[in-house]
């Protein structure tokens, strides 16, 4: 798709406005409601289809079509994302109220890391066709990555403050409680952070390693700069509100993972046979409708497994707490 440089201010200074709207909204530290958060997910996902079906009617069908395939995988990886981001909260013992701002300005943080990583790898794909050998290699080894760690018993339940954000809480200090809204403060003198900066800092870097495996993903889909940046954009502008709608229902989605490694690993077979075809070898190519048809399908399947287990685990645990209540009254 040939985006002029019009084209990318106008829609920079439009994402902008939107979050600047977003800001606004949530300037104001409180709890927010799952009335709320489903009204402005909804309007995420909206303005994300206007902005698809747009592509359509002024610019190409296949530009649409991969924005949607973009837009859907980089969505369910946040969904992923947001596993990391509950750990991350329960960590620092984020008060509710204050936990809307950590993720505005944490989804603010990783939207500039991703249009660096993007330009990065668009930068990389022009010079180098061969590195879709690696970001294809790369992703299968993502897939196979996670579906051990969905069979693996070891359950993380607790983040682990990576390298970089220690350095920085030693470098700065941290003050031992929240002080509303501020990021710094002084103590004896010296100006410290807040819990609340460490908070936003973890889910902003943490969001680096998110992006090892989305933007490739996302590249897998379509090499066009443009259409990688914008779903991207639209992915992580609804994820703040996403998280208070489906903060309750992530432990439901336990098939999650699964359903990820496979859309991880077709993309990544997509990558490899791509990199084949523009090597010279006459390989099948996979097509944008047949790659948006998996994505969606695979996600509707595990939803509903995912479901289905989760009904079945709580019938379990309700069936054996009566026994042992029974067995309880029988023995006293």
């Amino acid at each position: 798709m040939d985006v002029s440089m019009g084209m990318w201010v106008a829609t920079i200074l439009g994402l902008s406005a939107l979050i600047a709207v977003d800001f606004f909204i949530g300037r104001k530290p409180h709890d927010v409601s799952v009335k709320e958060a489903g009204i402005w997910t909804v309007v995420w996902i909206v303005l994300a289809a206007l902005f698809g079906l747009g592509l359509l009617v002024f610019g190409e069908s296949q530009a649409s079509g991969e924005f949607f395939a973009g837009f859907i995988t980089e969505k369910s990886l946040s969904v992923d994302n947001l596993f990391v981001f509950v750990l991350i909260m329960a960590k620092f013992a984020v008060p509710s109220h204050l936990q809307q701002r950590v993720l505005l300005i944490g989804v603010l943080i990783a939207l500039v890391l991703r249009a660096i990583f993007i330009a990065a790898g668009a930068a990389i794909i022009a010079s180098f066709s061969w590195v879709f050998y690696i970001f294809g290699a790369f992703l299968i080894y993502t897939a196979w990555k996670l579906i051990q760690e969905a069979r693996s018993d070891d359950e993380e339940d607790e983040f682990e403050e990576n390298r970089l954000l220690k350095s920085i809480e030693n470098r700065f200090g941290v003050a031992d409680k929240y002080h509303g809204t501020k990021l710094f403060i002084r103590n004896n003198g010296k100006r410290v952070m807040t819990p609340l900066m460490v908070v936003m800092l973890a889910i902003g870097t943490t969001d680096v390693l998110f992006a090892l495996d989305s933007i490739p993903a996302i590249f897998g889909l379509t090499q066009d700069p443009y259409i990688v940046f914008t779903a991207n954009a639209f992915a992580l502008m609804g994820l703040r509100q996403l998280y208070f709608l489906i903060g309750g229902l992530l432990k439901k989605l336990v098939h999650l993972s699964y359903g990820l490694s496979v859309i991880l690993g077709f993309i990544g077979v997509k990558l490899v046979l791509h990199a084949l075809h523009e090597s010279g070898v006459h390989v099948p190519e996979i097509s944008i409708p047949v790659s948006l048809a998996v994505i969606c399908g695979v996600l509707v399947i595990t939803t509903i497994t995912s479901l289905i287990a989760s009904k079945k685990q709580a019938e379990r645990e309700a069936a054996e707490g009566a026994e042992k209540s029974a067995k309880d009254s029988v023995e006293a």
